[in-house]
Parts: C-alpha cells; structure tokens; sequence
C-alpha cells in the first residue's frame, strides 16, 4: 500500500442536532487538511447522536434518518472532501428506499465518490436494522481500506474477512468506554459529575479515561484486530456525554504489528 497521512478524530455529539455536530467536522476537517491528512475519520453516529436513539420510537427516528447517498450529510460530506481534497468518513442514521433504518457510515472522497457501511451488528433500537455486508474499498490513493463499526469489530472473525477481502487500513469508528455491562471485566459506568468538572480537575476524568473502562479495555484486544490481520487500524470514538454514559475518547490509530502509531491523551 502507499503510505496515507490519516486523522482519528473524538468529539462530544449534541443528540440530535445534526447541525450542530455538522459544524464540529467541518472544524476538525478544516484543521487535517490544514496538516495535510488525506483521510479523517470521525466516530460512528456523530452527526445524528447514538445513545439517545435507544428511546425512540420508529417516527421519531425516521424523522432523523436521512438516505444515501442523496441525503443532506452525504451532500456537504462530499463538499467537505473537495474543498480540502481529503477522504471524509462519518456515521450516521440512514434510511433506504424501502423505509429500513440503518446505522451507516459515510466516506465521501475529493472526486465525488461515496462508500456507506451498515453496521453488521446493529443494537440500539429494534427499529434499526442490522446491515449484512462487508464494506472494503479502494481509496483516491490506492490503498484499500474496510469499515467496520463499533462492535463490529469485538467479533475477530469479521475483522478477519475484511483482512481476507483485501483490506490494508480499517476504519473502526465506535461509540464505547464507560458502557454500563452486566461483565465484571468489561468498562463500567463513569460518573458524568466527573466529565462536567474535567477543566477543574482533569486528573479523575482522566484516570477512568485511561483505565478499566476505557483505555485499558480497549487495549486488551483492540492491537490484537490489526496485528492478527496484519492491517493498519483507525480507532475513533465519542467523548464526553453520551446519554446516561460517559465515552472515553481514546483515539488512536495502530499499525499492523499492533503498536500505537498515535493517540490523544487529553480528556
């Protein structure tokens, strides 16, 4: 493959203001073109919110669905990716001709080009339908790239047909860390007085972010899904205020020995 200058990106989403998170990728876009990146990756369901769709009902999230690729994020996606001549990916609520809802993500690339993943392993809400294919792709640059979103990713075994079909760098958006789970060993709920104090006291929101329910989680099988697939991997993910949770950011990116090439650690 050659070489790719890539961006991992975490922002806080406002739930539902599709505008509103809009507005945040086209600042951090602005600021990887800006560094030269030719592809960014934003987390999963950042432009429509994530844990708040759990309590909609079917009109309610229609009403924010949007199509693809004729939608309107789809359309400034791809404004985005030609202004700056960079590859775009973003997640999103998609709905299809026939009326099925699906947790999407959209890469918009600089010559009008667009790929949509929907997840494999869709949760949320009974009204979102689980996709059922495998989504790799030829960047502008010639390297092949897969998405797979969130707990797409938990299962090795569609990291490993993805690897199979070609795939050098794959996207990972996700919205996790700090996840109430039944698990003793997996995450745990952080205490959202703790994010609302970061400025004030970074050092506790901080620790949790790093610790059991984020960081340290993740790094007890993340690598594993790059090393064991030889592929460079893109970890991006929310941060901040996610419903009744907390997400611990994280942002990383890791080569294909399972080393991390770089990472926020910054609250």
């Amino acid at each position: 493959m050659k070489d790719t200058k890539v961006a991992s990106v975490q922002f806080e989403h406002a739930p539902g203001d599709k505008q509103a998170n809009l507005d945040k990728v086209r600042r951090f876009t602005a600021e990887a073109a800006e560094q030269g990146v030719e592809l960014v990756v934003f987390p999963e369901m950042c432009i429509t919110g994530y844990w708040f769709l759990r309590d909609l009902s079917g009109e309610q999230l229609t009403a924010l669905a949007e199509p693809v690729p004729s939608g309107p994020t789809t359309g400034e996606l791809l404004r985005l990716a030609k202004r700056h001549n960079l590859s775009v990916g973003a997640g999103l609520l998609e709905i299809s001709d026939e009326g099925e809802m699906f947790n999407s993500y959209v890469v918009a690339m600089p010559d009008g080009q667009t790929v949509c993943h929907r997840k494999l392993h869709a949760f949320v809400n009974e009204h979102i339908t689980s996709g059922s294919e495998f989504t790799v792709f030829d960047l502008p640059n010639g390297s092949r790239a897969a998405i797979l979103i969130c707990y797409d990713n938990n299962l090795f075994e569609n990291t490993r047909i993805v690897a199979l079909k070609g795939a050098e760098i794959l996207i990972a958006p996700h919205q996790t860390g700090g996840c109430r789970t039944p698990s003793p060993r997996c995450m745990g709920v952080i205490d959202q007085a703790l994010w609302h104090a970061r400025c004030e006291n970074p050092k506790e929101i901080e620790a949790e972010f790093y610790g059991s329910k984020g960081r340290e989680w993740l790094l007890r099988w993340l690598p594993s899904r790059a090393h064991d697939n030889g592929m460079f991997l893109i970890f991006s993910n929310g941060v901040g205020i996610d419903g009744d949770e907390v997400r611990t950011g994280n942002a990383m990116i890791f080569n294909p020995y399972g080393e991390i090439l770089a990472e926020t650690w910054v609250a």
